[in-house]
């Protein structure tokens, strides 16, 4: 039997051993999922809570100004922003052909399309970027999304997704971090060591 034979009788018995298929669960669309009277202060109070920064700002002006004040901002040599207003950029990732020389970028100031307030996640897709590592390869990263687009819940974040509108699309939480060895958390160990989050009344 050839090697193109035996491939096809293996995946020839995989498909017909594969169940069959069956309707997704019903999930109503009003729960008894978990809200809160203000999810605006929720996702701050668990954004906190993991590691990151909350800053409600009015305009992109005052996100810009508040960013000025974020010592590993100023003191980044490497930088870049897809955020217009929102800090200056001494890359331009859109030159760069190949993502892996964007592994000494400092710090990121990156778009979000919405938050939630449950877990503090945001989501992002690669919309207007050519590179979607700046998502999580940065030393630092600031995310800026509309203060009024922050849901309660997961479920509620379902309903706001389009899916299939860009290649790349993704919930994010941080800083990274993790407590697998010897139960010691240790921050910024597979991605950003600090994320601070914008959320402008203005967008």
């Amino acid at each position: 039997m050839t090697a193109d034979s035996s491939r096809t009788t293996i995946l020839k018995e995989l498909r017909r051993a594969l169940p069959e298929s069956a309707p997704l669960p019903h999930v109503p669309a009003t729960g008894p999922w978990q809200t809160f009277d203000n999810p605006r202060k929720r996702f701050a109070e668990t954004l906190t809570s993991v590691g990151g920064t909350f800053t409600h700002v009015a305009s992109l002006r005052d996100a810009n100004a508040a960013l000025q004040e974020i010592e590993e901002w100023t003191a980044a040599t490497i930088r870049c922003t897809f955020v217009p207003g929102v800090g200056d950029s001494t890359l331009d990732p859109e030159t760069v052909s190949d993502p892996h020389e964007l592994e000494n970028t400092d710090f990121a100031v990156l778009p979000g399309q919405f938050g939630v307030a449950e877990n503090a996640a945001i989501w992002v897709t690669d919309e207007g970027m050519r590179h979607r590592v700046l998502y999580f390869i940065p030393q630092h990263l600031a995310i800026v999304i509309p203060s009024r687009w922050i849901v309660n819940n997961m479920h509620e974040a379902y309903d706001c997704l389009e899916l299939g509108q860009t290649t790349f699309a993704a919930f994010v939480s941080g800083p990274s971090k993790t407590a697998d060895i010897e139960q010691s958390l240790v921050i910024g160990a597979h991605g950003a060591r600090s994320l601070t989050v914008f959320a402008v009344d203005e967008l």
